[in-house]
């Protein structure tokens, strides 16, 4: 996958929360959504 930039649009995703619930970005649309991307584990950042 390309990296992103600013400004472009995220990609369609899901994931599990912290209680194993299914979360979709989809869920989200027409809503402001705040997404934070961190470096890998145990690397400088």
């Amino acid at each position: 996958m390309d990296q992103l930039k600013t400004g472009d649009v995220a990609p369609a995703f899901e994931l599990q929360d912290q209680h194993g619930n299914t979360v979709r970005l989809a869920d989200f649309r027409g809503r402001k959504v705040f997404i934070y991307f961190f470096p890998k584990a145990k690397t400088s950042g």
